[in-house]
Parts: C-alpha cells; sequence; structure tokens
C-alpha cells in the first residue's frame, strides 16, 4: 500500500497543479460544486487504498472498499440533505440536475384493470401494454440480484410478497403504489420478481457446485483458457451456502425479522425519496441510487450472515451492514421530515385490522415456538424420564415372575447389592 498512496500524493499534487494552471472562472457555484467533487475523489482514492478490507475478494478487494466509501459520501450527503429546510433541500438537487427542483405528477398505475377491453376495438389489450414499461425487466434484474445476495428462496418470497402487501396498504400516501390486482400479483409477483428469483436461484445452484481451484492468469497455456480465468475472475473466490435457520432459535429469528424489515423500508424509500425529493421515477439518481444498494447490501448481508453464523470469530458487525442500516435510517428520516402529512395519513381501517392481525399471528407463533413449546418439551421430557426412573426400579426390584427379589435371595449380602 505504499505504492498506492504515492498514487494518492501524485493525483492530490496533479489536481493542484491544474487548478495553479488554469484561470479560476468567476462563477461561485461552479468553483463550488468543482471543489466538492475534487475532495470526494480524494477521499475515494484514499479509502480505496487505506480502507479495511471486506468479505469479499473478487474481482478486486480495491472494488469492494471503493463502494464501502460511497457509502461514507452518500451518508455524509444525506446527513446535509437532513439539516436543510424543505425548499433549500429541494431546490439543492438543482446543482446537480438542473432539471430537478420542479415538483412532478405521480402516475398512477390503477383506473382500468381490465385486461380485455372490449370497448377498445384498436387494441382490447392496451391495459397490458400500458403496464409494460421500462420496469418491468427492472423489476426482474432487481430480484435476480436480490437472491444473489439473501440466497434464500423462502425470504426472497416473503420480501416480494410482503412488498405488494405494503403497497395496498400505502396506496392513499402515493398514487403510485395504486396498481391492478393482476399487476401486483401476475406481473409483479409471479413474472418479475418470481421468475428473476428462479433464476437467481438457478445461478446459486451452478455456483455452490462449480470448482473454486485458482490459477494463475500467466500459467495457463491456451488464449481460450486465459479468456475464462478473466471471465471467472469477476465469480466468487470461494463459496458459502447462506443458511439462516430463522425458527432454530430465538437470535436467528429476530435476526432474519429485522433483515426483512430493513429489506422492506429500503424498499419504500426509494418511492418516497423520489416522492419527495421531486425526483422523475427515470431519473439517473434513482438508479444509480439502486446500483449502489447491490453492491453495499450484499457485503452487508454476507457481514451480518458471518456474525449470526459464528459470533465468537466475528464478534462485531461489519462495517458495511452497520452504514447500510445507517443510510436507511437516514432516507427514512429525511422522507419524515420532508413529508410529515403524507407519511402521516391514517390508515383505512380495514387495512389496520389486517395488520393488526399479522402482527397478533407473528407475535403469538413467536411466543408459542420459543417459548411454550419449550416449556411444552421440557415438561415432557421430565415426565419421560421419570416414568423411565420408575421402570427401572420396578425391574431391579422383581425378578421378572411378580415375586419379591428378597425372597429368592437369602444371602444378606447379596440382598444389600440387589437394594444398591
Amino acid at each position: 500500500r505504499a505504492h498506492t498512496l504515492t498514487v494518492l500524493f501524485i493525483l492530490t499534487c496533479a489536481l493542484g497543479y491544474v487548478t495553479l494552471l488554469e484561470e479560476t472562472p468567476q462563477d461561485t457555484a461552479y468553483n463550488t460544486k468543482r471543489g466538492i467533487v475534487a475532495s470526494i475523489l480524494v477521499f475515494l482514492c484514499f479509502g480505496v487504498t487505506q480502507a479495511k478490507d471486506g468479505p469479499f475478494s473478487r474481482p478486486h478487494p480495491a472494488y469492494w472498499r471503493f463502494w464501502l466509501c460511497v457509502s461514507v459520501v452518500y451518508e455524509l450527503f444525506l446527513i446535509f440533505i437532513l439539516f436543510q429546510t424543505v425548499q433549500d433541500g429541494r431546490q439543492f438537487m438543482k446543482y446537480i440536475d438542473p432539471h430537478l427542483g420542479v415538483p412532478l405528477p405521480e402516475r398512477d398505475y390503477g383506473g382500468n384493470c381490465l385486461i380485455y377491453d372490449p370497448g377498445n376495438g384498436t387494441d382490447p389489450f392496451h391495459n397490458v401494454w400500458d403496464k409494460l414499461d421500462g420496469f418491468v425487466p427492472a423489476h426482474f434484474f432487481g430480484w435476480y440480484l436480490k437472491t444473489l445476495m439473501i440466497r434464500d428462496w423462502w425470504m426472497c418470497m416473503i420480501i416480494s410478497v410482503m412488498f405488494e402487501f405494503l403497497e395496498y396498504s400505502l396506496e392513499h400516501q402515493l398514487p403510485n403504489f395504486s396498481e391492478c390486482w393482476w399487476d401486483h400479483w401476475i406481473m409483479d409477483v409471479i413474472l418479475c420478481n418470481g421468475l428473476g428469483i428462479y433464476c437467481g436461484m438457478k445461478t446459486l445452484s451452478w455456483l455452490s457446485l462449480k470448482t473454486y481451484k485458482w490459477q494463475g492468469l500467466w500459467n495457463i497455456p491456451t488464449y481460450k483458457g486465459k479468456m475464462k480465468r478473466i471471465v471467472f475472475q469477476f465469480t466468487p473466490y470461494s463459496w458459502v451456502k447462506f443458511e439462516w435457520k430463522p425458527a432454530s432459535s430465538l437470535r436467528r429469528w429476530l435476526a432474519v425479522c429485522g433483515i426483512i424489515f430493513v429489506f422492506l423500508l429500503a424498499e419504500l424509500n426509494t418511492f418516497y425519496l423520489k416522492f419527495v425529493l421531486w425526483m422523475p421515477p427515470e431519473h439517473y439518481l434513482v438508479l444509480l441510487r439502486l446500483v449502489f444498494f447491490v453492491n453495499v447490501g450484499g457485503v452487508a448481508m454476507r457481514e451480518i450472515y458471518d456474525f449470526m453464523d459464528d459470533p465468537k470469530f466475528h464478534k462485531k458487525l461489519g462495517q458495511q451492514a452497520w452504514l447500510v442500516a445507517a443510510i436507511t435510517a437516514t432516507e427514512f428520516l429525511i422522507v419524515v421530515k420532508y413529508d410529515p402529512y403524507t407519511l402521516t395519513l391514517s390508515l383505512p381501517f380495514y387495512i389496520t385490522q389486517c395488520w393488526i392481525l399479522g402482527i397478533i399471528l407473528v407475535l403469538t407463533w413467536t411466543a408459542w415456538r420459543f417459548f411454550i413449546r419449550d416449556i411444552t418439551l421440557r415438561y415432557k421430557e421430565i415426565r419421560r424420564q421419570k416414568q423411565e426412573h420408575r421402570h427401572e426400579r420396578d425391574k431391579c426390584l422383581s425378578n421378572g415372575d411378580g415375586h419379591s427379589a428378597l425372597l429368592d435371595e437369602p444371602d444378606g449380602s447379596k440382598l444389600r447389592e440387589r437394594k444398591l
């Protein structure tokens, strides 16, 4: 890393030399933006060379150190936005993109929910084609990558279904959540999400069966072998199968519930952030945030699993996992501050009843599985041991035909041995 520090020093000197050579514009906003970008670049260079390595080493540890430093920069940006007024925070986005800072109408995906509309003679399936926008492949690739992160089929399906219930529950707050029933369950859960999860599980199966025996690039004689080795550089160095086992202990159950909760909150932040900061859904900042979470989320999930699986070796939670949790919480605080009215719109009564019923069922199952069931099993085990002990004692006092063994043994020493 001494060489990397040398590179960092040369980069800093080069940036300073360029600023001295060129004539500084008399534009305060431009100079401020340029200075902030240069400061971020220097920090990223320092972090890539000096930050602590994470659990992943492919394609290169520096790649994951880079995303760790991006997490720090993004968290600092969120903190800055959090401490601004609502108007200043929205207008500050103009420094990133001049087209931002303008209120935008939310698109409603509900409305006419007929799959076949006989009233439209030109195109009876216009409702279906209207829903097939750029978010359909985004849903598929998003859930494909989330499956690679979570590495568990049932957790992915629970998060997918739970988010659809959240959309049903919150469509009175964001019109973007209002969708047709077949858009929720057929297009999203079954086709996009389900197909993405299926392909992700097939990829995980291939990665688990792959032979992880690495050879140096220059030791491979053929060009085909060299190209194959370069491609495999972007696959894991070794494979760890995630076995969450949420019902094995109360600690793991609470941890899995916490993971699902943070996942759902991060998903909701995607929609609420663009709503309160006036960003269109197709804006590149929304896409960059999703790319960011894909890279940092995979590292965070691995750190969480290592901490849960072997707490003696991993005595504390990884740094990327803490940063992801802090970023998710800060995004939610921004949403609360910038639009508390929308966020506090009361849920419809039937929605409230459904959520209360669901929470009661989860709490009841938790109490039964980790408290009542254990007490019952412990009581049955103690009762079984007492019955076995009573049976052994009766067996020792009897010779098998119902007569007492004391009558058949005249020797006093043998009687004492038999009693013992």
